[in-house]
């Protein structure tokens, strides 16, 4: 992409703690393999529209058909959009027939999740991954879909798109400003076979450093919720990125303490923090005492990889699309960082 994308701090300042010990090089480079990348959309194909997780009604996405038939593309509508059970976009046997459908059927070329809210894990495990697997296919969304993009990433180390869902598109692409603008262009840019570029302001917290291998993660609640099933992340001589929205700062210590206990941040290449927004206040005379970059490095401080805080993915307008799994080169310097493929 053209324009310098950045990403104004959004927490509290903090003190940095030193590096003094590196894992960075735990897996040889040249024992990767390279990943898995799916076909690139031409127009003509067709992206399927499908809900794993929570509900949403069919006009709710009718914003995101425009935009997507605008590009040239043709969509099919899964049998979970509009369908609810509670908070669910249908019962977990009907989304995952649904999502099964879309991975079986050859002419979807790409699987377009319609919102995220709860649900991706409860049915993950249905599904067969057989003709994914010989015929893969982009998946795209992102938040509780997190849970499938490191199930595809890890067990079958295919790339998956990390991007913006239907009910964040918006009425009138043209009108919106340029940050909205380009954040939903870079899904269709991701989907073609762009090679992507992002910029974030640099950060006083940062670690410099550089770093070249897949970039894997997502939000970091649902990544803890599938820590030790069949979907739990791989972050070994990874590039890990995370992002959350509306947790307390203890519960964030506990879900990177788990990260940290289970071996997930000794051995990456780079760390990406995105937007950690909304963050819950203490309550009365329970205060925490440490905001989020003590919390962070108080968990990497004996590692030396490159860190780089406020990237504009997660939770927020400036949420730009990230190929999930493929192989980038993270840069992290004085004056701010580079991610790009």
């Amino acid at each position: 992409m053209n324009r310098k994308h950045f990403l104004s701090s959004l927490l509290a300042a903090g003190a940095t703690l030193p590096a003094i010990q590196s894992a960075a090089s735990f897996i040889p480079q040249e024992a990767i393999q390279p990943p898995i990348i799916p076909p690139y959309l031409k127009k003509g194909d067709i992206i399927g529209i499908t809900c794993p997780a929570g509900y949403i009604k069919k006009e709710e996405i009718s914003d995101a058909i425009r935009i997507i038939e605008s590009w040239g593309f043709i969509v099919r509508m899964g049998n979970t959009v509009g369908l609810k059970d509670g908070s669910f976009g249908g019962t977990d046997q009907q989304r995952a027939a649904d999502f099964q459908a879309m991975m079986d059927n050859p002419e979807i070329k790409a699987i377009l999740c319609a919102r995220g809210g709860y649900g991706s894990a409860r049915m993950i495990d249905q599904l067969n991954f057989e003709n994914f697997r010989k015929r893969p296919k982009w998946i795209i969304g992102f938040s509780d879909i997190t849970a499938i993009h490191s199930h595809v990433n890890s067990q079958f180390d295919i790339v998956s798109l990390h991007s913006k869902m239907c009910n964040s598109f918006p009425s009138d692409l043209r009108g919106s400003d340029a940050i909205m603008q380009d954040t939903i262009n870079s899904i269709y840019q991701s989907l073609t076979g762009t090679k992507m570029q992002y910029k974030a302001d640099n950060d006083p917290h940062n670690r410099i450093g550089k770093a070249t291998a897949p970039v894997v993660g997502g939000n970091l609640s649902v990544l803890q919720s599938v820590s030790g099933t069949a979907s739990e992340i791989d972050t070994n001589g990874k590039i890990l990125f995370l992002e959350e929205v509306g947790e307390y700062l203890y519960n964030l210590d506990r879900m990177l303490g788990t990260l940290e206990r289970s071996g997930k941040l000794s051995h990456l290449k780079g760390l990406i923090l995105g937007g950690f927004n909304r963050i819950k206040p203490d309550d009365p005379g329970e205060e925490f005492g440490r905001n989020l970059y003590d919390i962070i490095f108080d968990r990497i401080k004996m590692y030396n990889y490159p860190v780089c805080f406020n990237f504009p993915v997660g939770h927020q307008r400036n949420n730009y699309a990230l190929k999930s799994n493929a192989v980038h080169t993270l840069e992290v310097t004085s004056t701010g960082a580079t991610l790009k493929e």
